[in-house]
């Protein structure tokens, strides 16, 4: 007639210590991949604008073929969306969207008749903006 005595139930849960070992295990995992993530977000900064400069180049050679010569520093390539005065023969616009500014926000920086064996130059000046530099910093040129 005695009721049998059940065995009361432990608070089930992680002890203090367990927890501390799975936060300094994601630590760690954090430090070593962070900064390889970092370094390959860099890499695709870099990766994309030398894509965004060779299809900036290709609309350039277009406009050449169409007008026999490569805009005008005044105009620089903004005659890439837009009909520059004086030219019949412009058969734009030679870029479908809106001219991009580089990866890091900065406008690329277009030379007409660059020497080097090239009739422009073409360029993104980086992570920092500013001419040279090395690494994220270096100038992507065409």
């Amino acid at each position: 007639m005695f009721a049998k005595s059940i065995p009361l139930r432990t608070a089930a849960g992680f002890t203090l210590l367990e927890l501390l070992v799975v936060v300094a295990i994601i630590g760690l995992l954090a430090a070593y991949v962070g900064p390889r993530y970092v370094s390959q977000l860099g890499k695709s900064e870099v990766t994309t604008a030398k894509a965004q400069i060779e299809a900036i180049a290709r609309a350039l050679e277009s406009y050449r073929l169409d007008n026999g010569r490569y805009p005008a520093a005044d105009v620089g390539l903004n005659a890439l969306r837009q009909r520059p005065a004086n030219l019949p023969r412009w058969n734009g616009p030679y870029l479908q969207k809106e001219l991009p500014p580089d990866p890091w926000g900065n406008p690329y920086v277009y030379r007409p008749v660059a020497g080097n064996g090239r009739d422009f130059e073409l360029l993104s000046l980086g992570r920092d903006g500013r001419p040279g530099g090395s690494d994220e910093n270096a100038d992507i040129r065409y």
